[in-house]
């Protein structure tokens, strides 16, 4: 037993633990208390908790006050006639036979104690045991020895199969975040741009209201002029097949020239950069400060504005801000490159 003890000690079990796989296993071995062990290796140690003493295989032979009180009963009622005893099976040499051990009829397999056999029945389904009169003989050191190397063996592939098992585990949860975000990115962008189109969409409809508007303002006016003109017997204006007078000359005036530039960025996550630049620098100066400022991520951009909409290409970023219609201020937008 302390041998087996000190084997299991030396896989890494406990003193408590390695005592109470052995008591349960009995005489099935290290390997049937390494099994034990791996399989309530979860399981608090109750180091109150006894095992079950094992009872002594019942045998049929009586006590000594039962045996004399058999003898004075017969002797009283038969004193010619006593039967004689019927004789007890012996061993080889000559001994009254005692059972040592107890054997699965089913499998052949042989047992010290109860506790082995109950161990035995739940692990393998077997029912059918019996008592055997052959006394089982302990390990040799060579044994030993092999059965040490094979549960070595066994733990050193449950610990593979364990790591295995994480790994795959790890690299499935890696796999489930990635997609994640790339769903929760492309949502994100999906967003941004019905946004910006119902933005469009919205300023498209304003300025369509605003012109319904002044038209019919300039039809009231028009209405309230002839109006005027008939309540006081006034000349009817000339009709609209005449040829117009020329429209007066209206002076132009000269065209600011614009030295600064003042932009808005939107970034794809909805923060907004705002940065005045030289209205002769270059469209490329303005991706590189992005490039350094941005704070939704790094993947690649292009640049584009909504009004009048337009997707600036590799062409356009040597071009200054001032040719690009820039000037003096406009909105930039970031989109995903293409």
């Amino acid at each position: 037993m302390s041998s087996e003890l000190d084997i299991l000690k030396e896989m890494g079990f406990s003193e408590q633990r390695a005592e109470k796989a052995l008591q349960v296993c009995g005489s099935q071995g290290v390997e049937a208390a390494m099994e034990w062990l791996l399989a309530h290796a979860d399981e608090a140690m109750d180091t109150n908790e006894l095992v079950p003493a094992v009872n002594p295989p019942a045998t049929n032979v009586p006590s000594n006050t039962e045996k004399g009180k058999t003898e004075d009963s017969s002797a009283g009622s038969e004193p010619t006639n006593a039967a004689a005893p019927s004789p007890e099976p012996t061993s080889a040499e000559g001994s009254p036979a005692s059972a040592k051990s107890l054997k699965c009829d089913e499998c052949g397999k042989r047992f010290r104690t109860e506790a082995e056999v109950e161990f035995h029945a739940v692990k393998s389904g077997h029912q059918s045991f019996s008592e055997s009169a052959e006394e089982l003989k302990p390990l040799t050191e060579e044994e030993k020895l092999e059965q040490k190397k094979r549960l070595e063996e066994k733990i050193r592939l449950r610990r593979l199969e364990r790591e295995e098992k994480e790994k795959k585990e790890a690299l499935e949860r890696e796999k489930m975040r990635r997609k994640m975000g790339q769903e929760i990115s492309s949502t994100r962008q999906k967003i941004e741009e019905e946004e910006m189109r119902k933005l469009a969409e919205q300023r498209r409809r304003e300025k369509m209201e605003d012109k319904l508007a002044r038209q019919k303002i300039l039809e009231q006016i028009e209405r309230d002029k002839l109006a005027r003109r008939q309540k006081f017997d006034m000349e009817p204006l000339p009709a609209t097949t005449s040829q117009p007078s020329p429209p007066p000359q209206v002076e132009v005036a000269p065209k600011k020239d614009y030295d600064q530039c003042k932009l808005q960025i939107r970034l794809t996550n909805g923060q907004t950069l705002t940065q005045t630049f030289n209205a002769h620098e270059e469209l490329a100066a303005v991706r590189l400060y992005i490039e350094l400022n941005r704070t939704d991520g790094e993947l690649p951009f292009c640049l584009m504005t909504n009004f009048p909409r337009k997707v600036f290409v590799e062409e356009d970023y040597v071009k200054p801000l001032s040719a690009l219609g820039l000037v003096p201020s406009a909105v930039i937008f970031l989109t995903k490159a293409k």
